[in-house]
């Protein structure tokens, strides 16, 4: 009984002992990366990226009270739940190559961050550098945060991988509607589309036309902007050529990604010919002319342009007298095809050869344009005229001339033959009425 009895004072003793030694309250400071973002989204073999780092201390409780004795005395020890970070800082990850992602501060990183208080959150930036020949892929490179550790040892340092995207997506430039040939006189608009194959959106996109003496570009350059994932724009240059031959069209594509400027250019081969793509064409024309008599000369005018053409006018160049002395068509959008026609008379005209020239004059936009003459020859004759139609304006005005000179000689006919058969008739009844006495 005695025993028992010693037994348990010793018990009591040794829990009162150690219930006096341990901490009332027990926390320990937990450094986290709660979250990060890298900019641009997506970087490309040679770019930069700002990585953003947010650390916390998720620590709530801002003491550790504890009571610790010494002999017969005891006292109460009041513990900082605060940690002291003395080195946050980048390991790199590589390819296969050896070639690396990397921050530029370097192995060192930040040093002697300071005391993070419980609950505290604090940001932190590095900047990433993709190496000009990294293979495309996912990458991982380590946060390292290194603790000062408390008196006993305790704090562990944190290591957390970021997980970076590098690839090689562009930006392209690509042709809507170029033509291989285009002609010399006037301008043709070009169309050109823009497509972000890239995840991320891209920045400061700006088309610019190559500079060449021979080929004017209106506008000189489009600003586009931003430019957002999977889409497109599509851009419309108007080019002027000066001289004729085998050109090139130069597109420069630039773009950032992130704060990386990137450039892409577009080379389309292309000839400058001279094609009337607005220009008269004779459908009724005559080829002789009888002196003082006149003819009517057919035209049509046809718009192969891509653009409306304003202020159309047919003029005619010659020493004979026209009627009208020019025709206004006006404005002419692409595929117009307008007929016109002149009266040309042969009276101040001497006998044998003459030529007639017409040209079209034509603005586009703010410029001012002149076709090449086409041309025809003519011959004054003493005699009837005749004249030459193309198949695509039927027969109307050869027709109507011939149709005409039929009647006047049937005007003339008609009546000597009534008379002859009048006299024929009265000639008849007079010998049978003779018989009849």
């Amino acid at each position: 009984m005695k025993m028992k009895s010693l037994i348990g004072i010793i018990t009591i003793f040794v829990l009162m002992t150690l219930t006096t030694i341990m901490p009332t309250t027990v926390a320990d400071p937990s450094i986290m990366i709660t979250e990060y973002s890298i900019y641009p989204e997506e970087l490309m073999p040679g770019d930069k990226g700002l990585l953003t780092v947010i650390i916390k201390n998720s620590e709530m409780q801002a003491t550790t009270t504890e009571t610790e004795s010494s002999g017969t005395d005891s006292y109460t020890v009041v513990e900082n739940n605060g940690v002291i970070i003395k080195r946050i800082w980048i390991k790199p990850d590589f390819d296969s190559n050896g070639n690396k992602i990397k921050s530029l501060i370097g192995s060192s990183g930040y040093e002697d961050i300071g005391n993070i208080a419980p609950g505290s959150i604090f940001t932190i930036s590095f900047e990433l550098i993709a190496d000009s020949n990294l293979t495309e892929g996912y990458y991982f490179p380590n946060i390292h945060i290194d603790l000062k550790n408390d008196i006993n040892g305790n704090y562990q340092d944190v290591t957390f991988p970021i997980e970076v995207k590098v690839s090689n997506d562009t930006v392209d430039l690509v042709s809507n509607d170029v033509p291989s040939k285009i002609s010399i006189g006037g301008s043709t608009d070009i169309s050109l589309s823009v497509i972000n194959k890239r995840k991320n959106a891209v920045d400061s996109l700006t088309i610019t036309a190559g500079k060449d003496n021979d080929l004017d570009f209106t506008p000189g350059s489009k600003f586009i902007g931003t430019l957002d994932s999977g889409n497109s724009e599509e851009i419309i240059f108007s080019v002027n050529p000066s001289e004729m031959g085998q050109k090139n069209l130069s597109f420069n594509l630039s773009y950032k990604n992130g704060d990386n400027q990137h450039y892409e250019t577009l080379d389309l081969p292309i000839e400058i010919i001279e094609v009337l793509d607005v220009s008269p064409i004779l459908t009724n024309m005559p080829l002789t002319i009888k002196k003082g008599k006149s003819s009517r000369i057919g035209l049509e005018v046809y718009n192969a342009k891509t653009e409306t053409i304003t202020g159309v006018i047919i003029t005619p160049i010659t020493n004979a007298t026209v009627i009208p002395s020019q025709y206004f068509i006006g404005s002419m959008d692409p595929d117009d095809v307008f007929s016109a026609s002149f009266d040309i008379y042969s009276d101040k005209l001497d006998y044998g050869n003459h030529t007639i020239k017409f040209k079209v004059s034509y603005k586009q936009g703010n410029e001012y344009y002149e076709t090449p003459f086409i041309s025809h020859s003519f011959k004054i004759v003493s005699g009837e005229g005749t004249s030459y139609q193309s198949s695509t304006n039927g027969n109307s005005e050869s027709s109507g001339e011939f149709g005409g000179e039929i009647f006047s000689t049937c005007l003339i006919i008609i009546p000597i033959i009534i008379i002859i058969i009048i006299a024929y008739i009265l000639w008849r009844w007079r010998k049978g009425r003779k018989k009849n006495e």
